[in-house]
């Protein structure tokens, strides 16, 4: 699969509307054929950085990148940002989440 974690740096006057700009681009991705999930957390030491976690199937990562809804949201994000995003994308050997070995819930 292709994992992916990308960071955002948004803007004091977009923190509180970040989620809904990026929702269609959000509810279309987690639609496409190929996409594993497609979460957003907020980071709990900077308020104004939100951390997307994404993971495709292969051959599913091109589609996404060409479709309509990520090439708006590329075209709607930038203003709401104050640099340019971070991102790991790298291709795994896993086909989804695992539980973690050193905690156990009973």
């Amino acid at each position: 699969m292709i994992f992916i974690v990308v960071k955002f740096h948004v803007k004091p006057d977009w923190t509180d509307r970040w989620l809904d700009l990026t929702r269609e681009f959000t509810e279309a991705t987690r639609q496409e054929p190929g996409n594993l999930w497609f979460d957003w957390s907020r980071s709990a030491d900077n308020p104004h950085e939100f951390v997307l976690v994404e993971a495709f199937q292969d051959d599913a990562a091109e589609a996404h990148v060409n479709s309509a809804h990520f090439t708006k949201a590329m075209q709607d994000m930038p203003q709401a940002l104050t640099e340019t995003p971070l991102i790991i994308s790298e291709k795994i050997d896993a086909e989804g989440w695992g539980r973690m070995g050193e905690l156990t819930v009973p």
